[in-house]
């Protein structure tokens, strides 16, 4: 099987959970915990409008880690058996998140209670599946909405300093996750097999995306990229980045806090992941169509462009003449045939009615010079 590089050892980390499947729930609790998550791992007793199939380890650790979180804070406010939990706990629950009362471990507000609410409702719909007693859908009301994701966003300009401050080998990393906009675990697996046609076309295998593999064109890099990798004798098979992301990041926060201004850095480090937030708003203006952005950034929702555009103070600045290129060019041409044919039986007229009246002064001026003889 090919290696797969996984930078956040998700499956790692899963597979270490597995081998004691401890928690820090009652012994009621942690059954109907493991239970859940069993189902999960092999896909069955999904709820009815839910992708089917076996959730991957990142899925899996994302579920256990909130949903063991939910049930022990319910827990402490005295609820014993998770299926006797009633609506109005589970609001005051969430809203205390939302509102402070309950702090993150580093004592700040929840940002993401939307996503705790989430996987809550999953385990809920799975619940009311699997239990033999009918079990009313009590988390309906639930706001599952969260904060709008917060990065580093910085400009073209801003890249190239980056650049400028960056070691040999972090170079052709950052260059393509600029120009490519790939996710982290898409770029640490790019390999020099996968660029084509002069190094201008990229190739991101499916079995390394978080959604679903794509060929792209590369617009900024392709020289640095091709380069490099001569420069370095890579071969085909091996990896482009000679960095762990950790090591990546650590570098770049250092040359965040040298380029970027205090504004910039505000909510976190510069990291390898605010490279594809940035790529995304630099290719934002420039892509003519919605589908050709999600594909290049493989979204399958077009949740995050709209994000992206009201983040950057985008509006509505189409004018008569953008109008034009969505009319089709068969349209076009026939409106412009219609309108040659108009102007040149126009033309033909107005040429036959000039001609009469010449006809017809001659004949005027020749009678009155008869009648002056």
């Amino acid at each position: 099987m090919e290696q797969i590089k996984e930078p956040y050892h998700h499956k790692e980390r899963y597979e270490r959970w597995l081998e004691n499947k401890t928690t820090r729930l009652n012994k009621n609790n942690s059954k109907i915990f493991l239970a859940f998550i069993d189902d999960m791992s092999v896909g069955i007793n999904i709820a009815k409008g839910s992708p089917k199939g076996a959730r991957s380890p990142v899925r899996l650790n994302t579920l256990r880690g909130r949903l063991e979180f939910v049930i022990k804070l319910l827990e402490d406010t005295g609820i014993s058996d998770i299926r006797k939990v009633t609506a109005k706990q589970l609001h005051k629950l969430f809203e205390d998140m939302r509102q402070g009362v309950i702090k993150t471990r580093t004592g700040t507000i929840y940002k993401s209670t939307g996503d705790y609410v989430k996987v809550f409702k999953v385990f809920w719909h799975w619940l009311q599946k699997v239990s033999k007693e009918k079990i009313e859908d009590i988390t309906g009301d639930l706001d599952t909405r969260g904060e709008k994701p917060k990065f580093v966003y910085f400009t073209e300009k801003d890249f190239n300093n980056i650049l400028e401050k960056a070691s040999h080998d972090l170079k052709p990393a950052l260059s393509l996750a600029f120009d490519s906009g790939l996710r982290v675990t898409e770029l640490v697996n790019i390999k020099v097999s996968d660029f084509s046609n002069d190094f201008k076309e990229l190739n991101i295998r499916d079995e390394t995306s978080k959604t679903f593999g794509r060929k792209i064109k590369l617009m900024l890099c392709s020289e640095q990229i091709k380069k490099y990798i001569a420069k370095m004798e890579l071969v085909s098979n091996d990896f482009l980045c000679r960095k762990q992301p950790p090591m990546m990041n650590k570098e770049l926060r250092a040359i965040g806090k040298k380029v970027l201004t205090p504004e910039q850095i505000k909510f976190k480090n510069l990291s390898l992941y605010d490279f594809r937030h940035s790529s995304c708003c630099f290719w934002l203006p420039k892509y003519k169509s919605e589908s050709a952005l999600k594909y290049r950034f493989g979204w399958k929702k077009s949740d995050m462009i709209y994000y992206y555009s009201e983040l950057m103070g985008m509006r509505d600045t189409i004018s008569q003449e953008d109008l034009y290129s969505d009319i089709t060019k068969t349209e076009l041409e026939k409106e412009i045939e219609n309108l040659k044919k108009d102007n040149e039986e126009k033309d033909f007229e107005l040429k036959v009615t000039n001609k009469i009246a010449l006809d017809t002064l001659i004949r005027v001026k020749e009678l009155e010079r008869r009648m002056r003889k």
